[in-house]
């Protein structure tokens, strides 16, 4: 085999001889080089400059193709969706914190893009996280409260996430992704018939001396499981975090060579605050600024994994809270909830910003603009059709999907945010409205119900430790309160006629808006009443012969010192 050589040597009669080796024309010749002086020299010139130049031209055209064309035959790419529980936006570097150490969150952000105004479809845990997974507003699905009972609390209770709701890992196993799960999730299993007849006569005893103490709590509802097996009842609270990201890691050495979705849901920064001793006064900020850097930690390892697997670029990272941190968490004089920044209010609250604004940051090298910085409204549903749209699946056509897909926003190919009218909600209660006048860029909110701060001046609900979503808990606005959040992003001062000219074109703009959603509902079974929250025995997970419950299948296997 020959290269592709110009050759110049020098002649005999002091002259220079000039051959050109090209392995074009000839391939499997053992000498492809060709006089120029001989008789067919010119058009062997002119076939090899003709190669010669189509190749070059074909490797230069490649080679100044921007990145992102480059990755655009990346067809199936990797998710990593990590989202926080309880956190306050205030409290990450990347967000102006400057005393909670988040460097690994806050490189996410640098070598990514992070969204400003990024909204929690509700302020509560189980309502947020359905919205999340199915990118409906929960009470689409049942998932939001008629009552004060507004989460779902025990394993053995029969709500939750409807069986016809298609969640986005469903639709990516169509796609032929392999999907996880790790983390902080209620499920249901029920007792085998057989031990029925052991329940009559110890339901009624065990639930009345049982419910109210730690025992009941930590047996029965605080358990660890993989897949459909309980591994560990009760829940092994040391080495919790250890087995999080020991799965984590696995999952993605396990999968990668294959298109995947991880969802990492991690137990910080809820209470009770698990964080293992290492990280144990390590922050300025008492227990829960240390539960939150052993979470920014975790979030390295889990990076770490990905670039060490060769994944880096092939995979889309999002990290999130599911809402605003808990203002009324306290021990004492000590604050146990999370810092939610300039925003007004905090988890349970409806719609004050301070529980529903949260972190949003999507990460994916070449394919995002690295360090940019989005200040259009966007909302946790969106991940729902951006993560189907990117893995080739659609989105189900047979109901209102209220996510909009991200992927145009966040590669600068539209200037504004699909959202035109967010809707945030407290429990089936219709507590707020935001408006997003694109061609003006204000920001509006009006909020028709707040909940009543107690004691009187304070940014929360002391006196409860939640805030109610209706009855005397509540003060209904007529007019509704009224701010631009684009001037006035803390909520500090309400607008009326007097000082806004466009206050009444503004109000009744958001009740039509308000009029067309409630077209779009319809009923639906409703998964957090009270006969469907309360704890049922027939339900109750049990490693053992109930209710005798208890088993720790993990304590065998050696932990990696992670």
């Amino acid at each position: 085999m020959c290269r592709g050589d110009l050759v110049i040597t020098a002649g005999a009669q002091g002259g220079y001889k000039v051959k050109i080796c090209t392995p074009f024309l000839f391939p499997q010749a053992k000498n492809c080089c060709f006089d120029l002086n001989t008789p067919n020299a010119k058009m062997i010139w002119q076939l090899t400059s003709y190669w010669t130049s189509l190749v070059t031209s074909v490797i230069f055209g490649l080679l100044l193709q921007p990145p992102l064309a480059q990755l655009s035959i990346i067809t199936q790419p990797n998710f990593v969706l990590l989202m926080a529980d309880d956190l306050g936006i205030g409290d990450i570097g990347c967000y102006g914190n400057d005393t909670i150490r988040t460097p690994n969150i806050d490189r996410l952000a640098k070598e990514g893009v992070k969204l400003t105004q990024h909204i929690a479809a509700a302020p509560l845990c189980t309502p947020s996280r359905a919205a999340f997974l199915t990118g409906r507003y929960p009470l689409r699905s049942g998932m939001d409260a008629i009552n004060n009972y507004r989460v779902i609390f025990w394993n053995g209770c029969s709500g939750g996430l409807p069986p016809n709701e298609t969640t986005f890992a469903k639709i990516l196993q169509q796609q032929g992704y392999s999907t996880g799960l790790i983390g902080r999730i209620t499920g249901l299993i029920p007792v085998h018939w057989k031990t029925l007849t052991c329940l009559a006569g110890f339901s009624l005893l065990f639930f009345v001396s049982w419910f109210s103490s730690y025992g009941f709590v930590r047996y029965w509802n605080c358990i660890m499981m993989r897949n459909h097996e309980i591994t560990e009842q009760p829940m092994v609270t040391e080495r919790t975090t250890s087995l999080i990201l020991r799965e984590s890691i696995a999952f993605i050495e396990r999968n990668k060579h294959k298109p995947f979705l991880l969802f990492l849901s991690f137990l910080h920064s809820h209470t009770p605050l698990l964080t293992t001793e290492k990280f144990l006064g390590k922050s300025s900020h008492g227990l829960y600024g240390d539960n939150v850097e052993e979470m920014d930690w975790m979030v390295g390892q889990v990076l770490d994994a990905i670039d060490k697997e060769g994944l880096k670029s092939t995979t889309l990272v999002y990290f999130a809270s599911d809402h605003g941190g808990w203002l009324e968490r306290q021990e004492d004089k000590r604050q146990l909830g999370g810092w939610n920044g300039i925003y007004r209010g905090g988890k349970a609250m409806g719609g004050w910003e301070g529980g529903i604004r949260v972190p949003g940051i999507l990460r994916w090298p070449g394919v995002l603009p690295a360090g940019t910085v989005i200040n259009e409204p966007t909302s946790l549903m969106d991940i729902y059709p951006t993560v189907t749209h990117l893995a080739g699946g659609v989105v189900p056509q047979d109901r209102v999907i209220d996510g909009r897909d991200l992927m145009p926003l966040l590669q600068g190919r539209v200037e504004h945010s699909e959202h035109e009218f967010l809707f945030h909600y407290c429990g089936i209660h219709l507590h707020a409205v935001r408006w997003y006048q694109k061609d003006s860029g204000a920001i509006w909110k009006a909020h028709y119900v707040t909940p009543n701060f107690h004691p009187l001046g304070a940014g929360a609900c002391y006196d409860r430790g939640f805030c109610p979503c209706f009855g005397e808990g509540v003060t209904h606005h007529e007019p509704p309160l009224l701010f631009d959040l684009s001037r006035d992003p803390s909520e500090a001062k309400p607008l009326s006629a007097d000082t806004e000219p466009l206050f009444d074109a503004v109000i009744e703009q958001t009740g039509r808006a308000i009029e067309e959603h409630r077209r779009t509902l319809t009923p639906v079974p409703q998964q957090l009443s009270l006969y469907n929250v309360v704890w049922k025995p027939w339900l109750q997970p049990c490693c053992g012969t109930f209710p005798f419950c208890w088993c720790d299948k993990e304590g065998d296997s050696e932990l990696d010192d992670l």
